[in-house]
């Protein structure tokens, strides 16, 4: 009796983590939103080039918005109210999850959550310094900051198609280094490419978080008390000429587990089926130059084609090598470096950041769309060879083995946890 007792207790324990953790099962098995943003993307730019729908499909994004009273600055555009809001509540869901595994998960460890901060550091260095070896005697030097980030949504998406091939650690992995390589995007948007930065809202900003976390101090669980804080934090951040999804980060970070479980059920489907989709159809929808290579042979394309889809994989790699060596940080579960190699591959999809950062680094337009020409290649060789390594370095039979060894040691976990409380 007792010993069902007990097996009734874990099971019911393991039905509640995998109910309160929506994101967790988009981690290990979201071919379909993957499959969906490939397509969205597809689209897009069919629908960009296309003669009868190029003019009304751009200028669809492009079209304003206008709120009311009028000294209210928000976004102005849909596509600005797609990047700057939409996206927020992705960083929110995926960070949610990322401090879920530092505190409890994958991350717990000093070691392994140490990974993903080099791994990141690694991808954003050295993909610099390429970008700065062939521009930074010319006058494109300023855009060394295009090939730094890694874009979370498609590189997960893309890694998702994968399914249960690749362990769920090293999706976690990815998710973590992509986040924090593009905070890394962001302090870099925020220090050498806004020219414009509100002191005043920053600090307005920083003065929201501290209530989230005085309000995480005194216990309180229910999100909505933390609805208007979030909302003027971010309301802060916007203006203060930060990119505006950080907010969504700081939240996740600041927020009590119990509160965030309850919002990742409110939040999970609307944002992997509506908002990704739509950043999709949004950031893609991208004149393309007739003569393609006029766009190729310009060093911004050189060095961003580079940096991306070799300075990424070898930076990540890198530094992430280096530190298991050291044994300053270790390898996720059930991986080896090959795999780690991959997911260097994958972090070479640069895309939103990327582009975003093009606008600000170059105020010409025909360097704007070779920028953006080059993001949109290397990101395409990436996303294949990165897909096209884990599929010859992690076989279906591997992958079944892994997938049963998370479960027996998520099992383990769990009559751990039982034998403490």
């Amino acid at each position: 009796m007792v010993m069902e007792a007990v097996s009734i207790t874990i099971q019911k324990r393991k039905l509640t983590h995998r109910f309160f953790t929506p994101i967790r099962e988009f981690l290990v098995d979201s071919r379909a939103v993957g499959i969906i943003l490939i397509v969205c993307t597809i689209l897009s730019l069919i629908f960009s080039n296309l003669p009868a729908t190029q003019a009304a499909y751009s200028s669809f994004w492009q079209h304003p918005v206008h709120f009311s009273p009028a000294g209210l600055h928000l976004p102005d555009s849909y596509l600005l109210w797609i990047n700057d809001v939409f996206m927020t509540f992705f960083f929110f869901l995926v960070a949610m999850e990322i401090k879920r595994e530092l505190t409890s998960g994958e991350l717990a460890s000093i070691k392994k959550s140490l990974l993903p901060v080099l791994g990141a550091l690694g991808g954003m260095v050295v993909p610099a310094i390429i970008f700065a070896i062939f521009n930074g005697h010319t006058a494109y030097r300023h855009g060394w900051g295009i090939p730094m980030a890694t874009d979370i949504a498609f590189s997960l998406g893309v890694l998702s198609l994968l399914g249960k091939r690749v362990p769920l650690s090293l999706k976690i992995f990815l998710a973590a280094l992509a986040i924090i390589d593009d905070l890394g995007a962001i302090v870099t948007i925020g220090i050498f490419y806004t020219s414009s930065l509100n002191v005043t809202y920053l600090l307005c900003g920083i003065g929201m978080l501290a209530v989230v976390k005085l309000l995480n101090r005194l216990n309180v669980t229910k999100p909505v008390w933390y609805l208007l804080p979030g909302i003027i934090m971010w309301y802060c951040i916007f203006n203060s000429g930060v990119h505006a999804t950080i907010a969504g980060v700081l939240m996740a970070f600041s927020m009590p587990l119990k509160s965030l479980a309850r919002l990742e059920q409110l939040l999970y489907k609307p944002v992997n089926f509506v908002i990704m989709p739509l950043f999709a159809l949004a950031n893609t929808a991208i004149l393309l130059p007739a003569d393609f290579t006029k766009a190729f042979s310009s060093t911004i394309s050189i060095g961003v084609i580079i940096g991306l889809v070799l300075g990424k994989p070898v930076g990540i790699f890198l530094f992430s090598f280096i530190a298991t060596k050291l044994k300053i940080a270790s390898l996720p579960s059930h991986t080896n470096y090959a795999q780690l190699w991959g997911i260097g591959l994958l972090g070479g999809i640069g895309f939103t950041m990327s582009i975003f950062t093009s606008t600000l680094a170059y105020n010409a337009a025909a360097l704007q769309v070779v920028s953006k020409v080059a993001i949109i290649s290397a990101s395409v060789i990436a996303a294949i060879a990165g897909h096209t390594w884990f599929r010859r370095v992690i076989p279906a039979a591997s992958a079944t083995l892994n997938a049963y060894k998370e479960i027996a040691e998520s099992g383990e976990k769990e009559e751990i946890s039982l034998a403490i409380s």
